[in-house]
């Protein structure tokens, strides 16, 4: 019988994407879903954004880009990471992808050798471990959970790492948690990876202007750790550009180079308007970044109240991104009619199902006790929704 690749069938599919599907098939038979499930910002791009890519349309910028994007955008990310995280990079040490995904999983195939070890604190965005299984690495699961406020200690990192350790993948502010880490935190993670040769670390900073502590902190500010950092981000969350597909990582340029190289032999540069209009959201005015952060603080704080609220439910406070990763496993065990819940993915099928709300297993996120909520949607819906789960949870018994 033909079957798939053995490389195909190591991997799971995305868990996030599964729900949203499965909400909208829902959706669209009638059934009034919540969507919670999505890790993206309910808000339009900003116009300003939109007319620098009009412009582009019209100044027929509709050809071919080059494989690490167009200059005039590297020299913005290069200007962006100097004045906002007084990180001295040049244009050959940014390579622009079709999103930060792409940006994470050209690192993890440009560095990782079969049978190299990466270690993943979890929870874990979901793609992290696929995409060191396609690469023919190992994950190494370090289990940072609630009581430690979902933060790897440099002390469970130094002792997760062999000597077939290649890399470790953080992620601050965290998808799923909205955990942030700080300064010292960081600094004292850098000094277990200068420890050990030929150790990287890739730093997803997609959530980095969502962040609702202060000003954002990465680990390449460390000396002896820019060349080991390679920073990813992007301009999906900040600008509301999911859909733009920009990413880029920041990297000594060896590194660069060879991501360049896989990244032209597989989708070459990324789309010439997206780019443009990237690249104006970069140069021109911060002051819509800023709103919609204060709108997903007030998001915050509303849905933690509200939370607060559920008997059964234990939950902490996000510092970053638009997620609550609250503990559920009070529930399992408990049912309701001939339904029975098990894990946290049966708690989210049973909230899709009975509340008519979508959310995440924290099984997909490397943390079965929780569950993932995304509070990137309207105050009306967060105040809806909780009171939806409130009422299916008081069911259980």
């Amino acid at each position: 019988m033909a079957e798939l690749s053995n490389r195909l069938n190591r991997l799971a599919p995305s868990a996030t994407l599964a729900m949203s599907q499965k909400s909208g098939e829902m959706k669209a038979q009638g059934v009034d879903v919540i969507n919670l499930s999505v890790g993206e910002p309910d808000f339009n791009t900003p116009d300003h954004i939109k007319e620098a890519a009009k412009k582009a349309i019209d100044e027929n910028f509709s050809r071919y880009s080059p494989v690490p994007g167009y200059m005039d955008l590297r020299k913005a990310i290069v200007a962006k990471l100097k004045n906002e995280n007084n990180l001295d990079y040049t244009t050959a040490e940014i390579l622009v992808s079709n999103g930060a995904k792409q940006s994470v999983c050209n690192t993890v195939m440009a560095l990782v050798n079969d049978g190299e070890e990466v270690i993943i604190p979890a929870p874990y965005w979901v793609s992290y471990p696929q995409m060191v299984k396609l690469a023919g690495g190992v994950p190494v699961i370090v289990e940072a959970g609630f009581s430690q406020n979902f933060k790897m200690t440099p002390e469970q990192l130094e002792a997760a790492i062999t000597p077939k350790t290649r890399m470790i993948i953080l992620c601050s502010p965290s998808n799923p948690t909205g955990s942030v880490y700080s300064k010292s935190e960081l600094e004292a993670l850098a000094e277990v990876i200068k420890k050990h040769d030929d150790l990287f670390v890739l730093a997803d900073e997609i959530y980095e202007h969502i962040n609702y502590i202060g000003h954002h902190e990465s680990i390449a500010q460390f000396p002896g750790m820019k060349e080991r950092s390679i920073i990813v981000n992007g301009v999906s969350k900040a600008y509301a550009m999911t859909g733009w597909r920009i990413g880029y990582i920041a990297a000594p340029e060896w590194i660069v180079k060879g991501c360049n190289k896989l990244q032209g032999q597989y989708t070459s540069g990324p789309c010439s308007v997206s780019q443009k209009a990237a690249e104006f959201a970069y140069i021109s005015s911060q002051e819509c970044v800023e709103q919609m952060r204060q709108a997903f603080e007030r998001r915050r704080d509303l849905i933690v109240k509200l939370a607060k609220d559920i008997p059964g439910l234990e939950v902490n406070v996000p510092e970053g991104a638009f997620y609550l990763f609250p503990k559920c496993s009070s529930f399992f065990g408990k049912k309701c009619g001939d339904t029975v819940i098990n894990t946290s993915s049966d708690f989210a099928m049973y909230l899709l199902e009975q509340a008519h709300v979508a959310t995440v297993g924290g099984d997909a996120f490397g943390d079965p006790e929780c569950f993932r909520m995304s509070y990137a949607t309207s105050d009306e819906n967060i105040i809806e929704a909780m009171r939806r789960i409130k009422e299916a949870l008081s069911k259980l018994a």
